[in-house]
């Protein structure tokens, strides 16, 4: 199946699938069902069921699916069946934990290069990573990294952006609070997690909000 073909929105819940079967093999089973694995991830059965039937037909009737065999099919559609090596450019707070953070590589994703401006954080090696001077980004290409985290200011976002799509990257991960011009083969995702807490208090109980603005 070509990734073209599959909806954006399908691709966003592949993933969380993904870790629901790894939930459930680590609980010990072989098999599940569209309802358990619904229950577990909190996406609706039929939604599953539409999702999965995009890339093959992995469940059997009264059975359901066995666990190894869809996970394997997801990660082969996401493209996560062999190890993709990313760059984080930007080792601030968010970056640090980033870079600490071990599970990326349960998705077969590994943060092997990291950069930064700030003379005090270069050198410094966190989760076996060195931390670079943002000058070597140009050499991703030679280092055949093709993926890149960006945690850097906003008003930094474009240009390093810029720098990594001469380097060769074709996947960018943004967690600065701004939009990115990229080339169109160029896939970026940007996560705002400002924005996203800004949306929390619309849901709750206007009792339990601190106050009224």
């Amino acid at each position: 199946m070509r990734y073209h073909k599959i909806p954006d929105e399908t691709v966003r819940r592949l993933p969380v699938y993904l870790r629901g079967l790894m939930v459930s093999v680590e609980q010990g089973h072989e098999y599940i069902s569209s309802q358990r694995l619904a229950d577990s991830v909190g996406v609706d059965a039929w939604q599953i069921r539409k999702d999965l039937s995009y890339f093959g037909d992995f469940g059997t009737p009264g059975v359901g699916y066995n666990i190894e065999k869809l996970a394997r099919g997801i990660k082969k559609t996401l493209r996560l069946d062999a190890i993709r090596r990313a760059a984080l450019v930007g080792v601030g707070d968010l970056g640090s934990a980033l870079l600490a953070y071990p599970g990326f590589r349960t998705y077969g994703l590994d943060i092997v290069a990291a950069f930064d401006v700030d003379p005090a954080k270069i050198g410094v090696v966190t989760n076996g990573v060195k931390v670079e001077d943002a000058a070597k980004i140009d050499t991703l290409r030679q280092r055949e990294i093709s993926l890149a985290i960006m945690a850097v200011p906003w008003e930094a976002a474009q240009a390093t952006a810029d720098r990594l799509v001469a380097a060769g990257v074709k996947g960018i991960l943004n967690f600065a609070p701004c939009k990115l011009v990229a080339p169109r083969r160029v896939k970026v995702i940007t996560l705002d997690i400002a924005m996203e807490l800004a949306r929390l208090p619309y849901y709750m109980p206007r009792s339990e909000q601190a106050g009224d603005m």
